[in-house]
């Protein structure tokens, strides 16, 4: 009898220490992210944001709760996921890309917001000037130094004189960087092709069209990284190098170089600005965050290099 009581106790201990356990992780402060699309380079950015929280103290199911969706590149999906996202009652809201973050910003006003992923959230009207936050959103861009970029274009390709930059219309991302590129090129004797692609399948069409008035094509961070196998294949046809502005599409072989701000750091600048909100800071005090020059990397493909009879930098990564 005595042992009866003694397990009924220890059981009775057990249930009441999990329901404790579970009624803890039930109050375990929340941050939601929203994503574009199970992108690599946003994949990376993620990475980079759960792993900053996490060196701030903020550890998935352990002292915060962190929920994930994304909208599969479909943007007719970013009302229903926003909308999920915010009935979680998250103490923060991390918006992965642009239109995402647009639109939260216009529609989410009590929750802090962090943008991430965006080129230029002054040009996409998230903050009115680029180094002070909004009333109720900060963020880390991925805004790219183009003159490193140029510079390492005009080295490996000195008689480089235009450059392809494809752009979906309907991305703000793209239309800022199609700007930026314009006002830089100029200081390295170069001009730059506007390769407007309204829909994915116009890609072969619109590479086709500048492949003769082109040196080199480059890929922009944005909705065109999941278009590099199409965009690549055509280049290749006409004989075209493609830069990018992740590596992950040099490693797959589908370009011959990057010189690109490293996403997982974007990632990373965010997860700063999120585990700082959490920590009780106002939104409206937190200085948005631009990549660093030590941010950006090069790497190199060793095959494409060979075929184009480029001499790969030194502070080049080589891709084999």
């Amino acid at each position: 009898m005595k042992k009866f009581f003694f397990a009924a106790a220890v059981i009775t201990i057990a249930s009441a220490a999990l329901l404790f356990k579970e009624k803890k992780k039930d109050d375990l402060p929340i941050v939601v992210i929203a994503n574009y699309g199970p992108l690599k380079d946003l994949e990376l950015s993620i990475r980079g944001i759960k792993a900053e929280l996490s060196n701030n103290g903020f550890r998935d199911g352990e002292t915060v709760k962190i929920e994930l969706a994304d909208i599969a590149c479909d943007l007719s999906l970013i009302p229903q996921i926003i909308a999920k996202l915010k009935n979680c009652n998250p103490k923060v809201m991390i918006l992965v890309s642009t239109p995402i973050a647009q639109f939260a910003k216009k529609k989410v006003r009590n929750i802090p917001l962090v943008y991430d992923a965006v080129t230029d959230p002054v040009a996409a009207g998230l903050i009115e000037t680029r180094d002070k936050a909004g009333d109720n959103i900060t963020g880390s861009a991925d805004m790219q130094n183009l003159n490193i970029l140029l510079k390492f274009i005009k080295t490996i390709f000195p008689k480089t004189k235009t450059i392809g930059l494809p752009y979906l219309t309907a991305e703000s991302n793209d239309g800022a960087l199609l700007k930026m590129m314009e006002k830089a090129v100029p200081n390295f004797g170069l001009t730059v092709v506007p390769i407007p692609v309204d829909q994915m399948r116009d890609i072969p069409v619109r590479i086709q069209s500048v492949s003769r008035k082109v040196d080199c094509i480059y890929v922009g961070a944005g909705g065109l990284l999941a278009a590099m196998p199409a965009i690549a294949s055509e280049a290749r046809k006409a004989g075209i190098p493609v830069l990018s502005a992740e590596d992950l599409a040099v490693r797959d072989g589908l370009a011959l170089a990057s010189y690109g701000v490293n996403t997982e750091s974007v990632g990373r600048n965010a997860g700063k600005l999120a585990a700082k909100l959490l920590n009780g800071a106002d939104v409206k005090t937190l200085i948005p965050v631009y990549p660093k020059s030590e941010d950006h990397i090069c790497v190199v493909n060793k095959k494409l290099a060979e075929k184009f009879k480029i001499r790969i930098p030194k502070n080049a990564i080589i891709a084999e």
